[in-house]
């Protein structure tokens, strides 16, 4: 017995000596040959999906198709990231990881346009930044890029010109930011990387850590079930690279994607990788320790550390739900109080196929009520800790009290463990924006559009001056008004929304103003703070979308934002052009007309200068005249001169910097069960 103990440990000391001093690199090895149902599952333990990426068709769908999402949905402006949830040591102090890669990609247009691009990226984080669609590929946002401290490198296929791209049909590797720091056109090698019949495309990365070298190539394949052609001889791209010096210790590797106002399918159908990363580091205590004592000593402190942090976690859980709960019960006018597994029930242990919507604060998912037989709009807080709880407790708190019959009915509540969720009442017509960008079907008739604007008014006049407090809704935009069967408009998503005591007039927080890129005042971007000033802009943007069919930060004839397209317009004496083209003569040029300067008035850059609600209202109405709109856009000046009422405010709340934050629940039905962007039936 007792040689067989010291002969096992003298084998166990041998052996983690060897494995200490030899055991420099691990292989890490993948191949898919196709993502269809034999490795879906095996896709989805592996990697990490973010936003509406997912594995549909066949392919790893980086951005959206209408398969992947289940819904009527917007493919515009979206971004998305697959990336193995395990992350890869690439170096140390004296050593940098290699890796290969190769991969077969289709990317197909809509309507012939292309937009944005592909990219197979290092990054510190699997999580996709905010607002990180368009030019930015999913990779970075405008915070972000440029930044040497975010930790990216990427290989970017990209389908739209930027000023400093080299074309629209390129390949670049890009360091830190979208800007490629080398970029080669493909159009000299007969290459296009969209087109609007299916092409394929194997794209091969080399990276030698010992050299210090990347190298990119390319070639097309006739099909996606073609032989993968041989690797060409000469690199696309050749390029110095430390990852040291670029990328953090410990990255995750795997593929982003975006869209912008045009779109395209971003597919990978065939991935093939290695990863040669540092293994564990060395240790450095005698190996009879590591052998024998270190592991006993070290379970039991885990172990103790362990069972201590989840009593700690427990209490501080049980502590943060029971103070929740008892704020909740003892709100006047609360509504039902749901438990957590009637709703799971309802929403069918929340399927996939029920989610109606996604936005920055939650998940919302159709559900049924069996007792009663009604349908629900149940809105799940995603975002964590006490955050999520703020978020959670202000739309409770504010809409909880209101009656309105233009603002989205609560129905309940519920806390369960952390998990907080409200039952609204269902919309059965979605949100605004899925009719007015619909690219199928007749377009929202002039009657309903200005029956909606009309009922947004109404209820940003309760908002402001007719509930017992004045409510700020800070992010008024087309997804966030809801239609009943009639197309009624509710104004709803109250998750920005903040109440102001009624000596206050503005309303700022850490985060400073958040809300959606071309629905915010311009102070904001110097104040931090929320306003009925500010509502009044946003709505204003909101009136131009409607009567024209074009989001705000829609670029058009070298405008930025609609807005300044619009007032061009009207100083031309052309605004009528505006209008959204799809209702031919089928509207009243009269009422387009003062909607029109209605919203140039509600987005004057001075803030004193925007008409009131209840001056909006009657305007609406057509019962009193539109004020004169000056004919040039007035120059934004700051600091400005304030209204009385908010000058004795005005210090009273500190000025914050701006957060954007873009929140967008866009959609809109597009079929395209017709294509599936990953295989030409004819070819196969």
């Amino acid at each position: 017995m007792g040689v067989s103990i010291a002969t096992t440990l003298k084998t166990t000391i041998i052996f983690l000596s060897i494995f200490s001093t030899h055991a420099k690199f691990e292989k890490f090895t993948r191949t898919y040959h196709t993502f269809d149902k034999t490795l879906e599952s095996l896709a989805n333990s592996e990697l990490a999906f973010q936003n509406y990426a997912r594995v549909s068709q066949d392919a790893l769908q980086v951005t959206p198709d209408t398969g992947n999402v289940n819904a009527v949905f917007d493919l515009r402006n979206q971004s998305g990231r697959i990336m193995f949830k395990q992350p890869f040591k690439l170096w140390d102090k004296d050593s940098i990881a290699s890796f290969n890669t190769s991969f077969l990609v289709n990317i197909f247009p809509n309507n012939g346009t292309p937009g944005e691009g592909l990219a197979f990226l290092i990054a510190p984080t699997v999580t996709i930044p905010d607002n990180s669609y368009g030019p930015y590929l999913g990779l970075t946002n405008q915070t972000l890029d440029n930044q040497t401290t975010n930790g990216v490198v990427a290989v970017e296929l990209d389908t739209v010109k930027q000023t400093f791209d080299v074309d629209d049909n390129h390949i670049g590797l890009n360091i830190h930011s979208i800007r490629s720091v080398v970029s080669k056109s493909l159009t000299p090698l007969n290459i296009t990387l969209a087109t609007e019949t299916p092409s394929f495309h194997n794209i091969w990365i080399r990276y030698n850590g010992t050299e210090k070298v990347i190298r990119v190539y390319i070639a097309d394949q006739p099909t996606k079930t073609s032989p993968t052609p041989p690797m060409p001889k000469t690199p696309i791209i050749e390029y110095e690279l430390d990852l040291s010096k670029t990328v953090s210790r410990e990255s995750y590797i795997g593929f982003a994607a975006s869209t912008g106002t045009l779109i395209e399918l971003n597919c990978v159908l065939q991935w093939n990788i290695t990863v040669e990363h540092i293994a564990g580091p060395k240790s450095r205590l005698p190996t009879i320790l590591i052998a024998v004592g270190v592991p006993i000593v070290l379970g039991l402190v885990g172990l103790a550390a362990y069972i201590g942090y989840r009593l700690y976690k427990k209490r501080l859980v049980d502590r943060s739900q029971s103070n929740i709960l008892s704020r909740l019960r003892t709100l006047p006018g609360m509504p039902k109080e749901f438990r957590f597994r009637e709703l799971k029930k309802a929403t069918n242990n929340f399927d996939e196929r029920r989610k109606l919507g996604q936005g920055g604060y939650g998940v919302v998912y159709r559900g049924i009520l069996p007792e009663d037989n009604v349908e629900v709009a149940v809105k799940w807080f995603s975002r964590e800790s006490l955050k999520g709880e703020d978020d959670f407790l202000a739309e409770l708190t504010i809409i909880n009290r209101l009656r309105h019959k233009h603002l989205v009915r609560l129905l309940g509540w519920c806390h369960k463990n952390g998990k907080l969720l409200l039952v609204y009442e269902y919309m059965r017509k979605g949100s605004l924006d899925m009719h007015l960008f619909t690219v199928s079907g007749e377009p929202l008739s002039w009657t309903l559009r200005r029956k909606i604007l009309a009922g947004v008014g109404s209820a940003l006049h309760y908002l402001h001056y007719e509930y017992d407090q004045k409510v700020v809704h800070r992010d008024i935009k087309a997804s966030n008004i809801m239609l009943d069967s009639d197309f009624n408009a509710r104004l709803g998503d109250f998750g920005l929304a903040r109440a102001l005591d009624n000596e206050k007039t503005s309303y700022a927080e850490a985060e400073g103003v958040l809300g959606t890129v071309g629905y915010i005042a311009p102070e904001c971007f110097h104040t931090g703070k929320a306003t009925q000033h500010s509502d009044i802009y946003a709505f204003g943007a909101l009136l131009i979308e409607v009567v024209s069919g074009q989001r705000p930060g829609t670029k058009v004839n070298g405008f930025q934002f609609m807005v300044d397209y619009v007032w061009s317009l009207y100083r031309e004496g052309r605004i009528l052009e505006a209008v959204d083209k799809r209702l031919a003569d089928d509207y009243d040029k009269d009422e387009a007309t003062r909607f029109l300067m209605l919203g140039l008035a509600c987005s004057h850059p001075i803030a004193s200068e925007r008409p009131k609600t209840h001056t909006i209202v009657q305007m609406l109405a057509g019962s009193v005249a539109v004020p004169p709109v000056p004919p040039f856009k007035p120059a934004f000046v700051w600091p400005a001169m304030m209204p009385i009422d908010d000058l004795s405010q005005a210090t009273s709340i500190d000025t914050t910097p701006l957060s954007i934050s873009q929140y967008e629940t866009d959609w809109s039905p597009l079929s395209r069960e017709n294509y599936s962007g990953y295989t030409d039936r004819s070819m196969v």
